[in-house]
């Protein structure tokens, strides 16, 4: 084979595209851990000197990661003054925590595969699966503050509306099931829209059901809010008027099972509100800024934890609606569509 040196060039031109990106992550996830950003947001334009004895850290280093920052295009640089700023567009991705396009989340998510990649080095050898719990800690804190923004954004103004009379339902008084909750963002914001409901939220990973707990009271909800350690395929049953999954079924090792578990603990009139990641059905449609996203997170999150569980289906990331369709139905229900869609996410609506 001989390369053609034009395709080269470009391909070459790309590749230190993500090689500036990749090391650049590494920077987001320092500069968030160390309030860096939000120091820059809360305080206007400075010199690295100016920073440091705002911050307390090393002059030397912060010029470092300022200049990094700045030709990354994540923070301004004035040279006539020589200093540095944000914009409020920079700000609300770096430095607002609760606003709608908060970003370092995706970066902690990111750092955990790095850190968990021999794992999942050996899991190509043997094909065995990688649990969520064998991950690093930073992904369980990185995806709910990565998810949180969106979920703020559309699950109560748009998502849970698309469904049929659940809105309503919870309005006047509902009781939710909210599975594989992590850290309780969703169940936390769906409790906070709806005071007259009752949300229970169940994940079998004990840290982050600590966490979840944690979060409730912070928020002030616990008197309507409880959180379980409990599988998908073993939550207590009920008569749920609504069950929700966020962006989890795929990464389960028996989808159909857990399917068939939430058909037996909803109410005759109930609905299963399945969140999952934007896919299309092909390969080649997924060929795109967001497909590379998540086929990545895929390979080293969601698959391995699906193969490491009894089945092991290995759904993937992107699964795509027909793949969905499937799986709901063979669990025996008689209802399933595409009730919203974003384009970072499919929402579903099931019903028995």
């Amino acid at each position: 084979m001989t390369a053609d040196p034009n395709k080269l060039q470009a391909l070459v031109g790309r590749i230190l595209g993500d090689v500036g990106a990749t090391a650049t992550a590494a920077l987001v996830v320092l500069g968030d851990r160390l309030g860096l950003y939000k120091a820059l947001a809360e305080g206007g334009a400075v010199t690295p000197a100016e920073l440091a004895a705002r911050t307390n850290f090393a002059e030397r280093y912060l010029r470092e990661w300022l200049s990094a920052q700045a030709a990354a295009g994540y923070i301004e640089y004035d040279a006539a003054e020589g200093r540095f700023s944000m914009t409020a567009e920079q700000a609300t991705a770096f430095a607002d925590e609760n606003g709608p396009a908060f970003m370092p989340g995706a970066f902690q998510v990111f750092a955990s595969m790095f850190i968990d990649e021999a794992k999942i080095a050996e899991a190509f050898r043997t094909g065995k699966g990688v649990g969520w719990h064998e991950h690093h800690p930073c992904l369980f804190r990185g995806t709910e503050r990565f998810f949180r923004p969106g979920y703020a954004s559309y699950v109560v103004d748009a998502w849970i509306p698309a469904l049929d009379g659940v809105k309503e339902k919870l309005e006047r008084g509902a009781a939710v099931a909210d599975v594989g909750c992590g850290h309780g963002a969703s169940t936390i914001l769906m409790a906070k829209a709806f005071p007259k409901s009752r949300f229970a939220g169940f994940d079998y990973h004990w840290p982050s059901v600590e966490r979840a707990r944690e979060s409730a009271k912070e928020a002030r909800v616990e008197d309507r809010v409880f959180f379980e350690v409990a599988a998908a395929k073993t939550y207590p049953g009920g008569s749920y008027d609504l069950v929700t999954f966020f962006d989890c079924l795929h990464d389960f090792g028996d989808p159909v099972g857990a399917a068939a578990h939430v058909r037996s603990t909803l109410s005759p009139e109930g609905s299963w509100m399945i969140v999952e990641p934007f896919a299309n059905d092909e390969l080649v449609d997924n060929l795109n800024l967001v497909g590379r996203i998540y086929y990545a997170a895929s390979t080293m999150i969601c698959t391995p934890a699906s193969l490491s569980q009894e089945v092991g289906l290995g759904l993937g990331a992107q699964a795509g609606e027909r793949r969905l369709r499937e799986v709901v139905m063979a669990a025996g229900f008689s209802r399933f569509r595409r009730a919203s869609e974003t384009p970072f996410n499919l929402v579903f609506e099931a019903r028995p």
